[in-house]
């Protein structure tokens, strides 16, 4: 047995924010306006993003020479989960203070396989809840649950942001990415996808095994192909009616409409995705699913009917 299976599992709590270099910050800054976001700090050269909910910021955007993906980053459950990261994990620093909103302790190590950043932070503190929206009553055929003369009516706007959900890449060894963060963490997968031909594991969705705690069907995922990218990043935002109103907002805007509106097999939830002006590909979601230790691993084979149950056709580009 390898050394590194025979150590604890480092636990994560959650997904806290991430990390993209962009060569036109200027640009960058508007799209993230756009998509829903508004500024924790901002540096100059390096802006700190934040959501209405309690993290002290979800994204981090950073002038460079070219547009980069820099990582996310995880909170652990305590100092120790950290001390154990930068003794164990590869090419790992030592703790550091991390100088960032909300203060805290980062260690970042280097992905084993694709030399990709990962990080990992502790005792940040949150900041207060910004906002409280309504979660509306809805009539339905047989049952009203809304008074008579009880109106809907919505602004057009951004569709403010909640919390970071979840990011996914594209690896170039599968089964060697599977092994390492499924042993070194407490990442459980939700679902694992198989090429039909060779019956090979090629893509998986992973959740942070909490217990009974109820967590997202995933936070994390990856799939196999021949160059190592970042796929997407994923933001929540409150319900249905905010996601189409940050939709229409972003199409009148004149942003490039990657897939959506429409709804996913794999977690369930309403995803909508857009270019930024980087190329990037975030993530506008709602109504994911929970998961705890008794959800069992879901199998099934890879191909288009396994990605959304309605919404646009797949665009043929989406898992490239």
């Amino acid at each position: 047995m390898a050394v590194e299976e025979q150590l604890p599992k480092i636990k994560l709590v959650r997904i806290a924010h991430v990390y993209y270099t962009h060569a036109d910050l200027d640009q960058a800054k508007q799209f993230l306006f756009d998509f829903g976001f508004t500024v924790a700090e901002d540096r100059g050269d390096t802006i700190f993003f934040k959501g209405y909910g309690t993290e002290p910021f979800l994204y981090v955007a950073s002038k460079g020479p070219a547009n980069e993906f820099g990582g996310a980053a995880f909170v652990v459950e305590s100092l120790a989960d950290l001390e154990l990261a930068s003794k164990t994990l590869p090419n790992a620093t030592e703790i550091q203070q991390y100088k960032v909103p909300g203060g805290g302790k980062r260690v970042t190590f280097r992905d084993p396989v694709d030399d990709f950043p990962f990080h990992l932070v502790y005792g940040q503190t949150p900041i207060p809840v910004s906002a409280h929206l309504p979660e509306l009553d809805y009539n339905f055929p047989e049952n009203k649950h809304r008074a008579v003369n009880r109106t809907q009516r919505f602004k057009k706007g951004p569709a403010p942001i909640h919390k970071l959900g979840h990011f996914g890449c594209c690896v170039t060894d599968f089964a060697k990415s599977l092994d390492f963060y499924t042993t070194r963490f407490n990442l459980k997968p939700s679902d694992l996808v198989h090429d039909p031909k060779t019956g090979k594991d090629i893509t998986t969705f992973l959740h942070l095994d909490r217990g009974m705690e109820q967590v997202d069907h995933h936070t994390f995922f990856f799939f196999q192909g021949p160059k190592y990218h970042v796929h997407h990043s994923s933001f929540e935002v409150h319900d249905f009616d905010i996601q189409s109103l940050g939709h229409q907002w972003l199409r009148e805007k004149g942003y490039d409409l990657v897939w959506g509106v429409g709804r996913h097999v794999l977690g369930s939830q309403i995803f909508d995705y857009w270019f930024d002006r980087s190329g990037f590909i975030l993530e506008h979601y709602v109504d994911g699913d929970l998961v705890d230790e008794t959800t069992p691993i879901s199998k099934s084979a890879a191909g288009p009917d396994g990605l959304h149950v309605w919404g646009p056709p797949l665009p043929a580009t989406f898992l490239q």
